[in-house]
């Protein structure tokens, strides 16, 4: 299945001439390019809406870099999904693991990224949006710090935990798309110390432990010798806090326009957003004061150390899993992934070389700002780790 929305290829030229001149890269449907309606991966959505009056900024400055757009990229409906599918467009395909979903919810730009077709493409990662993808299509793939690059001009999911990512596949053009993106970013450094995320090395034991030792060596072989328990014995109530504050704002961001629209919705992503109706605010309220808890907790933890873990709890999902296995993906996903999103911490997918035929993701957690010092740490590591997609 192709990664780009259905309809003519969408081609827009570079605007200026900088470090990315000559480069091809693809945009997320859910990220305005001037005069196309921006759909989200939903046709009544692209139905109830106008084409967008300019390009979102993180477009316009990888134009005026040099390159130049070539594609716009199918994504899970509104951002609702980790796995990768799309019922109204259909599912694109994940170029290395034919057999298996690309991961989403940006999984048109992880599979234009993976099958050759542009240089890098621009996603969005609200609870691992690019992270999952780009684990599963064996990319490297960036979170940014929360902020960093404007999410003007993105369809708005959760902005309070919506960020614009990308994916590359080298190391080095990760650093190049950042050196752009994130130019007015003050850089923190990273620690030199890094740990290794006790629950999720867990959770993915408990799926493949196979994989998960040779996880645990490699973040061993880059220096993550300790192990911490980062979730402090309570990786439930992380989730349930992640979970109330993202569906509180995706309530904000799209209640008046389901109310109003009765969109259609595919089966999974409908149940997702029925949860809304069931949200209680004394609850959304005590989210509110958990993250402040959490965010000081995980600021403390990244301020000594990087955090080494497992992207995913498993290393691929067939495209025909069945309903018990996407949905027990999906918890512990998401729970992985709010390690970063609940504190606005930057992550780096680093895709690792392995004998077996599946891919093989580490990521690693830093300070906030240090989003280009923790590329170049990656980077650096990556051989160390036996990455050879650099």
């Amino acid at each position: 299945m192709d990664a780009f929305v259905p309809g003519p290829r969408l081609r827009i030229a570079a605007t200026g001439s900088g470090p990315l001149d000559g480069l091809r890269f693809a945009v997320k449907d859910l990220i305005d390019t001037a005069g196309v309606v921006t759909g989200g991966g939903n046709p009544d959505w692209l139905a109830t809406h106008e084409p967008a009056a300019r390009h979102a900024p993180c477009v316009a400055a990888l134009l005026a870099a040099g390159a130049s757009v070539d594609g716009r990229t199918i994504t899970d409906e509104l951002a609702y999904s980790l796995e990768g599918a799309n019922d109204h467009y259909g599912t694109p395909a994940n170029p290395r693991w034919p057999h298996a979903l690309p991961g989403g919810s940006s999984s048109g730009s992880a599979s234009a990224v993976a099958s050759g077709a542009v240089d890098f493409a621009l996603g969005t990662d609200t609870g691992g949006s690019v992270r999952v993808p780009a684990a599963f299509c064996g990319l490297w793939g960036i979170r940014p710090t929360h902020d960093a690059v404007s999410i003007d001009g993105v369809l708005p999911f959760a902005p309070c935990f919506d960020t614009v990512g990308w994916f590359a596949r080298s190391g080095e053009m990760l650093a190049r798309v950042a050196d752009v993106l994130l130019a007015d970013q003050a850089q923190t450094p990273v620690p030199a110390r890094i740990v290794r995320c006790a629950e999720a090395f867990a959770a993915r034991a408990a799926n493949e432990p196979d994989d998960a030792a040779r996880l645990d060596e490699r973040a061993q072989r880059i220096g993550a010798t300790d192990a911490i328990a980062v979730f402090d014995g309570d990786a439930a109530g992380w989730l349930h806090t992640y979970q109330q504050l993202q569906d509180d704002a995706i309530r904000a961001s799209l209640g008046a326009w389901i109310a109003v629209t009765s969109p259609r919705f595919g089966a999974s992503i409908a149940s997702r957003f029925a949860r809304l109706a069931t949200l209680d605010d004394a609850q959304v309220a005590r989210a509110r004061a958990r993250r402040i808890d959490i965010a000081r907790h995980l600021d403390a933890l990244v301020a000594g150390a990087v955090i080494a873990l497992p992207t995913v709890p498993r290393a691929l999902l067939d495209r025909a899993a069945p309903a018990a296995q996407l949905d027990a993906f999906y918890r512990d996903a998401l729970t992985m992934d709010s390690i970063a999103a609940l504190a606005g911490l930057p992550q780096v997918t680093v895709p690792l070389a392995d004998d077996l035929d599946r891919p093989l993701a580490l990521s690693l957690i830093g300070p906030r700002g240090s989003d280009r010092a923790l590329i170049a740490l990656a980077r650096r590591l990556s051989g160390s780790a036996s990455s050879s997609i650099e």
